[in-house]
This record gives structure tokens, C-alpha cells and sequence, in this order.
């Protein structure tokens, strides 16, 4: 299934985006000013990638996946714009800690996406005619 894999890959290339955030802002803490547009600019791009995560696991999920994919990535979605509002805010008390719940979480999907197993195609049954009916 087309979609199995694609989930795979952009959940992969979310959770090596959001390892890379305590990354930047080692840079940036390290004395390095543009350490911090990095974790900025990944960070807002975390949610765009959440949100194709969100999309991509339903379609899964719709063509004979399961639920908790799109389950996880509403929630880890919803917690990036979270962790967004928090890093602006400066509220490092709660940004920090969610940031750690996130990585985790995410580093954990891309690994549960992988021990998934495609769903066999399901099969149409085809409609009878009236005349196919009658004969019956």
C-alpha cells in the first residue's frame, strides 16, 4: 500500500526535523547567533510537516489502516503549535519539557510506522443485474 509508505517516509523525515531542534539551539547557546533562526525556522516548518503527517495517516488510515495514526499525529501536531506558542512566548518552563515529550514521541511513531504491515487491497463485490438476480 502506496500510502503505508509514504506515511513511513515523511514520519522518518519528522522525526529527524525535530532532533535537529536541541541541535540548533546548542549552536545558538554555543555562541552562535544563527543557531536560533535555525531552531525558528525548523520549528515553524514542523508544524507544516505535522500537518502532511496528519493528512497522510488518514489516507492510511481510510484505505484499511489504523486509527492510531492519525490519532498520534493530530496530537503531535497540535503540540508543535503549542511548543510554537510557547517558544515565542519565552515560556521555557513548558517549552522545554514538551519539546522533549515531542521528540520522543515522534522518534516513536516513525518507529511504529515501520512494524505496520500493508492491509490487503479490499475487494469489491460486484452488484447484480436484475436479470442476474432473477436467474438466481
Amino acid at each position: 500500500m502506496k500510502s503505508l509508505w509514504v506515511l513511513r517516509v515523511v514520519a522518518v523525515v519528522h522525526a529527524v526535523a525535530i532532533c535537529l531542534q536541541p541541535v540548533f539551539m546548542g549552536i545558538y547557546l554555543d555562541g552562535t547567533p544563527a543557531g536560533l533562526g535555525m531552531h525558528e525556522t525548523t520549528g515553524l516548518s514542523l508544524v507544516f510537516v505535522g500537518l502532511t503527517q496528519l493528512l497522510v495517516a488518514t489516507v492510511w488510515w481510510r484505505s484499511g489502516g489504523r486509527v492510531a495514526g492519525p490519532l498520534v499525529s493530530l496530537i503531535v501536531t497540535t503540540a508543535e503549535v503549542f511548543q510554537a506558542v510557547f517558544g515565542y512566548s519565552r515560556s521555557l518552563a513548558i517549552h522545554i519539557p514538551l519539546g522533549i515529550t515531542l521528540v520522543g514521541t515522534t522518534i516513536g511513531f516513525a518507529l511504529w510506522t515501520t512494524r505496520q504491515r500493508p492491509t490487503p487491497k479490499r475487494r469489491t463485490k460486484k452488484r447484480r443485474t436484475k436479470e442476474e438476480a432473477v436467474t438466481a
